[in-house]
């Protein structure tokens, strides 16, 4: 009887079938399909041994269904325990404590907040009006202005003066926003980490949202240090699958944004070769999980976010 590797996916349509039919294909003992959901029963046993998530962070059943499945000893990539953890103001705060570089952030208060809320009663622990000449001279100009919660590019704006910082900020609603030093690189990198072990660093440029296909693009030693700094990250959030990305200032890689659980892998965006890399990767980190599992609920330990290790 074959073991089952299940997948959860939303619109994407190119890495899904090219990653079912790679595992497929190779008749190892494992088998890859659609995950199919219509309500779980507590305890409910999980069918599939590898469990591929990429798609939880907008359908919240699925990440209950998830966190059950973790449970009763399925592996799910991403761990939805450890997911819970995702937000850019713990990603910059996490990487300090780990020694990587990282740009200089800040989490304001709300600009909104739900109804019933009393601002007069409901946030007495919050000091108004915000010292924001304070909040600048700490950050720095030009800075970054980005939803804590958010992805895709989505409510990130560039400020280059105090009044467009508070003009984006008075719109920003119900968002927790961070504001973060700009670093103006010289170089920018994204690396793809899977199973907490590989790392393939790509050229990569943000503004044009395009990877470069240019395998000598970093020389052996910064090279090392982002392979090595993406390591420490991914290892620390127990992520077996994510993008790291390194904005490089004057020979420094600054970790920009390394929570990216669900990363992009769309044959569009990746480019044909680094496409087939990412498919055949997934595929050899699925099948291995399936037939050597790493028990997830014995991961769920905070102290590993600090220390940056977890056992073989």
């Amino acid at each position: 009887m074959s073991l089952r590797v299940g997948l959860l996916v939303g619109r994407e349509w190119s890495f899904p079938p090219a990653f079912i039919e790679e595992v497929n294909r190779r008749e190892e003992g494992v088998t890859a399909e659609y995950v199919r959901l219509g309500g779980t029963q507590m305890d409910e046993p999980c069918p599939y041994a590898v469990i591929i998530d990429r798609i939880s962070h907008e359908v919240p059943y699925y990440r209950s269904y998830l966190k059950n499945a973790v449970l009763q000893g399925a592996t799910v990539i991403n761990n939805p325990f450890m997911w819970t953890a995702d937000d850019k103001f713990f990603e910059a705060s996490l990487a300090t404590r780990l020694g990587v570089a990282s740009p200089k952030t800040l989490v304001l208060p709300n600009k909104e907040y739900v109804p019933g809320i009393v601002h007069a009663e409901s946030l007495r622990n919050l000091n108004y009006p915000l010292d924001w000449q304070g909040i600048i001279a700490y950050i720095g100009l030009p800075c970054v202005l980005k939803d804590a919660h958010g992805g895709g590019w989505k409510e990130v704006y560039i400020c280059h003066s105090l009044d467009e910082v508070i003009d984006h900020y008075n719109s920003s609603g119900l968002l927790t926003m961070i504001l973060q030093e700009f670093i103006q690189w010289e170089h920018y990198v994204r690396c793809i980490c899977l199973g907490q072990e590989e790392v393939l660093p790509i050229k990569y440029h943000p503004g044009e949202r395009k990877y470069y296909v240019e395998h000598d693009h970093l020389s052996p030693q910064l090279g090392r240090r982002i392979m090595d700094d993406s390591l420490k990250l991914v290892r620390a959030l127990g992520y077996d699958m994510n993008t790291v990305e390194w904005a490089i200032r004057d020979g420094v890689p600054y970790a920009i944004d390394f929570m990216n659980p669900a990363p992009d892998m769309d044959i569009n965006s990746l480019t044909q070769f680094y496409f087939k890399w990412v498919v055949e990767h997934m595929a050899d980190m699925a099948i291995r999980l399936a037939k050597k599992p790493r028990k997830q609920s014995k991961d769920l330990r905070w102290d590993k976010l600090f220390t940056a290790t977890r056992k073989k």
